[in-house]
């Protein structure tokens, strides 16, 4: 008798454990745009690349453009999809500094 509770809890502990997914079916991120980087303003400004941004329908090109450069920005992530284990879902992460 004392192993059903025990085997309860396992199968309740089992039920909710979240299953990797693929990812969602959209169409590959587009390849960069060439873009011709026009001279800095001055040693304060940093390129950022143009990029592709999901905007939850289609993909936006975004043109690079020149800004101060921050004591964080060592190098530039791409979008990409990645897994949120909080959502349980794959999601959108935007182009950034790191």
């Amino acid at each position: 008798m004392r192993r059903l509770p025990a085997l309860a809890l396992v199968l309740t502990l089992g039920i909710g454990t979240a299953v990797a997914q693929p990812p969602p079916n959209y169409a590959p991120i587009p390849p960069p745009r060439y873009e011709a980087v026009p001279p800095p303003r001055g040693d304060r400004f940093v390129w950022q690349p143009g990029h592709w941004h999901w905007n939850g329908y289609r993909y936006v090109w975004y043109p690079g453009v020149y800004i101060e450069r921050r004591p964080h920005y060592h190098h530039w992530v791409e979008g990409h999809w990645a897994w949120s284990p909080r959502w349980g879902r794959y999601q959108w992460v935007p182009s950034h500094w790191d």
